[in-house]
């Protein structure tokens, strides 16, 4: 079994695949190494000396510089290890070429998901019900109060029930039971009196925007929303405002028309201080939900082909096998998404530090290199100005697990973004209407991040993690990938697809995307159902343009 590798072999350090003990030889690229430390799975260590100051390479890019003198086979660590990343700008250097892969496997395939009249199909089929303004999310909740339990689309609640049996036994002084009855007791069940069978659910959405804050936190409001309403994966929604909020009816109808002029998605706006008392509003909203989901109920599920996939790219919990594992296999299967004709979000631009590049030379047009410059500067010169930058991306958690530098994270990062040419570039809140890969500023925050994939158009959403994240979102499958064996079978509840046959040489990167482009086919035609849509792991977080790494 190999102990050790190197990712590109311009590398000047391997990762180590298992815990490897100071004193043990390891071989990498035929190369002899004597550890002087104890490398534990997921780390690094050095395959030559390092001076102070001397650049380090991984992925084929400096991951960072060293802080004093590194010995060959010297653990890398935050302390002797900083931050740098490669210069770029947006002129491309060198030539591209593309060798798509081989899709013949695909051809011809399609998946049975909800057709939309302006041409988008959605994996699934929700209405959704949100406020323009913080001060109806009460309202919003009593409306899915009334509405999910008489739908059937509420799950009992283990919980509750749990809670009822430790007052029993508390009462009946059987204390000592406590610890058993946890485990059998929360176990989960679904209501089976759906009275919409071809609606998957009405998601509520709340958040504490729309006032207060700046005009354009109120735009980039609206803009996500319309967005959402846009998704394919929504057949209609149901608007609540107060009336003297920022986010103006009229700013969100405005959002609607930019976002896609010929949306003919039904759209039931109220207003509660044109309408009077609260009672009228909720009752008013209630009456013509339910009669617009006797509409929507008429959808039913068609075969589409793959070309009108679109899936978000995301990580979280990244550990140090998320770059060799889980992101260049859903890389790969983004790269047979492209070659099928659909489109591809890769998100997180403070996650992209370093291999800026390498995108701008995927790039045909010389207007989205120069996009994504700007965003990328005016997006780091922010984060300095606020005290921070890129270089303190990076969690405790990453580090834990060997993530040592932002350049290092990002370098790995990137690899979901597989190969292919880099179709379009797109601020947050824009829509992704290009097929190929599309790059979206957002956040690294996993669940701002989510929430503008979803909002950008994405009808299913592949999310890597090394450690183990519950992040969903209300209206796309969010699809666990887990960069190890370990990570799956520790945490079964949220990880849909486990990559660690990569690690133990099992599967190729190449035999992996396969299997989860298979994967996403059953999710996206309503056979499967992903393990955050399962957890009711509805996450909805807006990004207010401000600093979040």
């Amino acid at each position: 079994m190999r102990q050790a590798i190197t990712i590109n072999e311009s590398d000047d350090v391997a990762v180590a695949l298992n815990d490897l003990s100071a004193g043990t030889q390891v071989s990498v690229n035929g190369k002899s190494i004597t550890l002087k430390h104890t490398i534990t799975a997921k780390h690094k260590f050095a395959l030559q000396d390092f001076a102070p100051n001397d650049e380090v390479h991984m992925y084929g890019v400096v991951v960072g510089t060293a802080k004093s003198a590194i010995q060959q086979g010297e653990a890398i660590t935050t302390s002797n290890l900083g931050h740098k990343s490669e210069s770029f700008s947006a002129v491309k250097q060198g030539d591209f070429t593309w060798k798509a892969p081989d899709v013949s496997k695909w051809k011809g395939l399609t998946f049975d998901g909800y057709h939309r009249k302006d041409g988008q199909v959605g994996t699934a089929n929700y209405w959704l019900v949100f406020p323009l303004v913080f001060c109806e999310n009460r309202n919003i909740e009593t409306i899915k109060k009334a509405f999910n339990k008489a739908l059937g689309f509420e799950k009992q609640d283990p919980y509750v029930g749990l809670v009822d049996n430790l007052v029993s036994k508390y009462e009946s002084g059987q204390l000592q039971e406590v610890e058993t009855l946890a485990v059998e007791t929360a176990t989960e069940s679904h209501s089976e009196n759906r009275v919409f069978e071809n609606i998957d659910g009405i998601r509520f959405l709340t958040h504490q925007g729309g006032c207060g804050g700046t005009r354009q936190d109120a735009e980039v409001l609206c803009r996500l929303l319309s967005g959402y309403i846009n998704n394919p994966n929504v057949a209609g929604a149901t608007v609540l405002s107060l009336g003297c909020q920022n986010a103006q009816i009229q700013m969100f109808k405005d959002a609607m028309d930019s976002i896609n002029p010929n949306m003919e998605k039904p759209v039931i706006i109220l207003d509660q201080q044109a309408m009077g008392t609260e009672k009228d509003l909720v009752k008013t909203a209630i009456t013509k939900t339910f009669l617009a989901l006797v509409d929507a109920n008429q959808q039913t599920r068609q075969p589409a082909p793959l070309s009108k996939l679109t899936i978000g790219l995301e990580c979280g919990g990244s550990d140090g096998f998320s770059g060799i594992s889980a992101n260049p296999s859903i890389g790969y299967t983004s790269d047979l998404v492209v070659a099928l004709g659909g489109k591809a979000i890769l998100s997180e631009f403070p996650e992209l530090c370093g291999v800026e590049q390498e995108l701008i030379n995927r790039m045909n047009e010389s207007d989205h290199a120069e996009k994504f410059v700007d965003i990328m500067r005016r997006y780091e010169k922010a984060a300095i100005e606020a005290g921070s930058g890129f270089d303190m991306n990076p969690s405790p958690g990453n580090i834990k697990d060997g993530l040592i530098t932002d350049a290092m994270k990002s370098a790995g990062a990137a690899k979901k973004g597989g190969t292919s040419p880099v179709a379009d570039v797109l601020d947050y809140t824009e829509y992704a209407n290009k097929p190929g890969l599309n790059l979206l500023c957002t956040p690294g925050n996993d669940v701002e991040s989510t929430t503008g994939l979803a909002g950008s158009g994405a009808n299913v959403i592949l999310f890597t993690t090394g450690l183990g994240t519950p992040t969903g979102n209300p209206v796309t499958p969010v699809l666990k990938v887990s960069s190890n064996t370990k990570l799956a079978e520790k945490m079964p509840d949220i990880i849909d697809i486990d990559t660690g046959a990569v690690i133990r040489g099992e599967k190729s990167i190449e035999q992996m995307g396969a299997e989860i482009l298979d994967h996403i086919i059953e999710i996206a035609s309503g056979r499967k159902t992903a393990k955050a849509m399962d957890l009711e792991q509805y996450d909805f977080i807006p990004w207010k343009r401000g600093v979040s790494l």
